[in-house]
């Protein structure tokens, strides 16, 4: 059941919405909580924190003195301010519900649970087609963003405690400047007072919630760009155009950042520093060979050759039994009255704009469950306007699976969405728009729209100082490299939702189709991960979704004769509907495909420790040293590997026995081709 607060606002909302204007003194009287406060100061501090509250929520209450008697106060809920919410499209609404979407709202906090609600109340219908062709997002949900992003919107600081790569948890004392996404990832980057420095924090290694502080100090920046902090970290003054020979539809990101052909067996890649550099051809080794320059050539050859030997024999798994068995932190948030109150909300004013809608329907739309839908309802039908009796209560129905709200007028309007909430928003646009194709329009119109909702915000009566233009930019971007690819991509992109829309369009009640027409198919090159070469394939789209920075496609393939989940950016080409299909080489040396069976250990050194975390490690354990060991749960073995080479040696398997033999040979082939003249 709610609680008494949340039926209290519910109230407060509805008596003074019913009306032109209620005085403060007939308000205190018919709500029953300020009437029962034990004194009249007990109830002005309720109400103040009642004010605040829906203030927040979104609703524009008013304050006014009567002109004869200033002592006489009066509350409206201004229904002129129902223009200051979002203006958009049925396309610009459909996209917006679709990022809304990304998040995982029971981990990620009010601001992700309120945004889904909110737009609901705005009273638009979705449209089906584009709704089915624009990608599933997924943003990385952690419940430490709603404080942070709030302590950005709000200029004030936190506490957190954090772990570092160095494994001990501190405490940190921190001025967010900017909470932003780079590569599928959450991080916060601001002036630490302890350090007296700008400092950046990876949001996933943040231990506990973060407890709002004092005002920020320090002046923040005119322009803070995430992606400019993360490359100074690898910046160098050995910088060079890198010259690489590749394999032909292989190293695919890289020929991206070159702009390379997907043939082109000589790259030439932008000027970069070294680390950069370095890490980059290391994720990719099995496909290229580092032509120039030279010194930097000689480095990979033995980075590779210590990652063999390192490799070779049986793994030391002592220190695992000696670690210390790291405990998983547990930040816990449940959803506040705030959040409860937009719901019920968004419940009334989406029932009323429609007449009647199905239970199912409502509960799939909110993304809760039915029971907690007839709860929320039993709440609407004991509030109403207490200033009138019971026969002005919210008439509430739920008979037979069909919901009809009525006699909730005040409740029927749209809620305005806070800056903390619009960011929301915005980092779940960021992660459909790399797959976003022939939306992308739409998908830059609304992230306008919103960020020209927070710029009006700025002459509320909010005490918040919304970010800049810039800031909710970056806040929402992702790294330019990671999910955007060549035009190539593009072209992909459009001929996918071009089939997704054939197959809608061949069905005749507007659901998944039969896939029966030739122009819900399609014919692709993929260049796979775990093998050399390309195979052709079939295939009847399905849906895009995404995870992260990285787009996919799950389709049913004819080749496989089932359902496939295929990497976007790794469809290199469309062919033509009569090209043969053919899967890839086998090719020489070890199978990487699939997935390991099994657990598999590792010793990560601090700078490899993103591994960990990258692979959803089912355990960790710190060592001495910093060290730290991590058991992973079948981990895709491609992937893996290729994270070990990537890491420079900071990272080795312990176990299994069979993957170390795998590493020592992948490391000694591409070492051979580094140190033949």
């Amino acid at each position: 059941m709610a609680s008494k607060s949340v039926e209290r606002l519910l109230n407060v909302i509805m008596t003074i919405g019913s009306r032109r204007r209620i005085d403060r003194a007939k308000l205190f009287a018919v709500i029953p909580d300020y009437a029962r406060a034990t004194s009249e100061q007990a109830a002005e501090r309720m109400f103040e924190r009642d004010k605040a509250a829906i203030l927040e929520l979104g609703l524009p209450l008013v304050t006014d003195r009567d002109v004869l008697d200033e002592n006489t106060v009066y509350y409206r809920i201004d229904a002129a301010e129902s223009g200051a919410v979002l203006d958009l499209s049925t396309q610009e609404y459909t996209v917006l519900l679709a990022a809304s979407r990304a998040w995982d709202d029971a981990a990620a906090g009010g601001a992700a649970r309120r945004v889904r609600s909110k737009l609901l109340s705005l009273g638009h219908d979705a449209d089906p087609d584009l709704l089915r062709r624009t990608p599933r997002g997924a943003v990385e949900s952690l419940p430490v963003l709603s404080p942070l992003l709030e302590a950005v919107t709000s200029a004030r600081s936190v506490r957190f405690t954090y772990r570092g790569t160095q494994g001990a948890p501190a405490e940190r004392f921190v001025e967010p400047w900017v909470v932003g996404v780079h590569d599928g990832h959450w991080y916060v980057h601001g002036w630490d007072r302890d350090r007296s420095a700008p400092r950046l924090f990876r949001a996933s290694r943040i231990e506990s919630f973060p407890v709002e502080g004092p005002p920020a100090l320090e002046p923040r920046p005119e322009r803070t760009e995430l992606a400019t902090v993360l490359d100074a970290l690898q910046d160098s003054d050995d910088r060079a155009r890198a010259v690489l020979e590749a394999a032909p539809f292989k190293a695919l990101a890289l020929r991206d950042r070159a702009g390379a052909p997907l043939e082109a067996t000589r790259i030439t890649l932008p000027d970069l520093p070294r680390p950069a550099a370095r890490r980059l051809l290391l994720a990719n080794i099995r496909w290229l060979e580092l032509v120039e320059p030279a010194a930097w050539r000689a480095e990979v050859a033995e980075v590779l050759a210590n990652i063999a030997v390192a490799h070779e024999g049986e793994g030391d798994t002592s220190g695992i039994a000696a670690g210390a068995v790291r405990t998983a932190p547990r930040i816990r948030t449940t959803p506040t009255g705030n959040d409860t109150l937009s719901r019920l909300i968004s419940e009334a004013s989406y029932v009323m704009s429609r007449g009647e809608v199905d239970l199912d329907e409502l509960s799939s739309a909110l993304g809760i469950s039915e029971k907690q839908l007839i709860t929320d309802l039993q709440v609407l039908f004991v509030c109403g306007d207490m200033g009138t009796g019971w026969e002005d209560f919210i008439e509430a129905e739920w008979e037979h699976g069909v919901v009809r709200v009525r006699n909730a007028e005040p409740l029927r309007r749209a809620l305005r969405l806070s800056a903390v909430e619009i960011t929301a928003l915005l980092a779940g646009l960021a992660a459909l728009e790399p797959s976003a194709g022939d939306a992308e329009g739409i998908v830059a119109s609304a992230r306008e729209k919103l960020l020209a909702g927070v710029t009006e915000q700025a002459g509320s009566d909010e005490p918040v100082e919304p970010p800049t233009r810039a800031e909710l930019a970056e806040a929402a971007s992702v790294d330019e490299m990671a999910s955007r690819t060549a035009d190539r991509a593009e072209s992909v992109l459009a001929a996918v939702q071009r089939a997704i829309q054939a197959d809608v369009d061949d069905s005749a009640d507007g659901s998944a189709g039969s896939g029966d027409s030739e122009d819900s198919r399609l014919t692709i090159r993929y260049s796979s991960v775990d093998r050399p070469g390309t195979s052709v394939r079939r295939i009847r789209p399905l849906r895009i979704e995404t995870d992260g920075s990285r787009s996919y496609l799950l389709a049913d393939c004819e080749l496989a004769g089932a359902q496939r989940r295929f990497r976007l950016d790794r469809i290199v080409e469309i062919l033509p509907d009569t090209t043969a299909q053919a899967r890839p080489d086998v090719g020489e040396g070890p199978s990487l495909g699939g997935r390991l069976d099994g657990d598999v250990w590792l010793r990560l050194d601090p700078p490899g420790q993103w591994v960990a975390e990258s692979f959803g490690a089912a355990e960790m354990r710190d060592g001495d040293g910093g060290v730290l060991y991590a058991r992973l749960d079948r981990p895709v073995r491609a992937a893996l590997v290729d994270a070990v080479l990537e890491s420079s040696g900071a990272v080795e398997v312990l176990s299994p026995a069979d993957l170390r033999n795998t590493i020592v040979t992948v490391a000694q082939v591409a070492g051979a081709r580094h140190t033949q003249q």
